[in-house]
């Protein structure tokens, strides 16, 4: 059945999103229906699209009520390509603003908005670069496979994490490595991770750290997005990767420039084990209305 869709073009250091409400879940789009959202010259464009809908309608929602049950809202997240994704560090951010935008929901300063995810529950708050969110609990996760990415003449060990969403990140040797990577291609990994991967290539500041603060460069491959200017759980499992390396003394602050602008990371303690939060802009660009078939 074909459909007007009113939509928000949403973008966060780059990385950029069409986020439309649904709050009683009525609208199913169809992976071809995303993809071609999410066109470049078919479409509006973006890395991923991303729905609006009350946590009660849809099974994944359900989940995250039970935990938290404030959660009344849950992001409804799909790649470019029509998959589905855990998590977005920068898709949430900007999914809080159009939440706060359509007078959706209220934020204070100093409260938390609890927003469910396929990943399970995080909360955001206001920053002073628009918006915080714990990521929840990281780990280690997915060994150390050997990637090999087109115009990067011999393999790199990477290193997985897990911060809601698999990552690989790998350490390079300098801003021309970085530079010279063509991430058009996807990074092949052996071995192979079934159902794909998040891939961060990050070149380490010198000095590493100035001001009690680590900082990297990165640039990422997403998973069923390719390359994107930004990507807020990838600026993470870098910096936990970088910290990782560096060892013992290494700090729990870090700013990640990515092509798109910077974020930053910090790691806390907290009851179950140690998490990792994101901070960073969100700007929503304008609204529009798309025919779909």
């Amino acid at each position: 059945m074909a459909i007007d869709l009113q939509f928000t073009k949403g973008q966060g250091t780059g990385n950029d999103f069409v986020l439309f409400a649904d709050p009683a879940g009525e609208i199913d789009l169809s992976p071809s229906q995303i993809a071609a959202i999410c066109d470049r010259h078919f479409g509006v464009g973006a890395n991923g699209t991303i729905r609006a809908v009350r946590s009660e309608h849809v099974p994944e929602g359900r989940a995250a009520l039970r935990g938290e049950p404030s959660a009344e809202w849950f992001m409804d997240y799909w790649n470019a390509d029509g998959s589905p994704a855990e998590m977005c560090g920068n898709g949430i951010r900007v999914f809080t603003r159009f939440l706060l935008e359509n007078d959706l929901v209220s934020l204070r300063s100093g409260d938390s908005l609890p927003i469910g995810t396929r990943a399970g529950v995080r909360d955001v708050q206001l920053s002073g670069s628009g918006f915080s969110v714990d990521l929840g609990r990281w780990r280690l996760d997915g060994g150390e496979p050997l990637v090999r990415a087109k115009n990067l003449q011999v393999a790199r060990p990477g290193l997985g994490i897990d911060v809601g969403n698999p990552h690989v990140v790998v350490a390079l040797s300098s801003d021309e490595e970085l530079e010279s990577a063509d991430l058009s291609f996807i990074p092949v990994l052996e071995p192979e991770v079934v159902g794909g991967v998040n891939v961060e290539f990050v070149v380490p500041a010198d000095p590493l750290v100035t001001d009690g603060v680590g900082s990297i460069a990165m640039r990422v491959h997403e998973r069923g997005s390719g390359e994107t200017l930004s990507c807020g759980t990838g600026a993470a499992a870098a910096a936990l990767a970088t910290r990782h390396w560096a060892g013992a003394g290494a700090p729990n602050s870090w700013r990640v420039q990515v092509p798109g602008g910077v974020l930053g990371v910090r790691m806390f303690a907290a009851e179950d084990g140690e998490h990792v939060a994101l901070s960073g802009p969100a700007e929503l660009v304008y609204d529009g209305v798309l025919a779909l078939p």
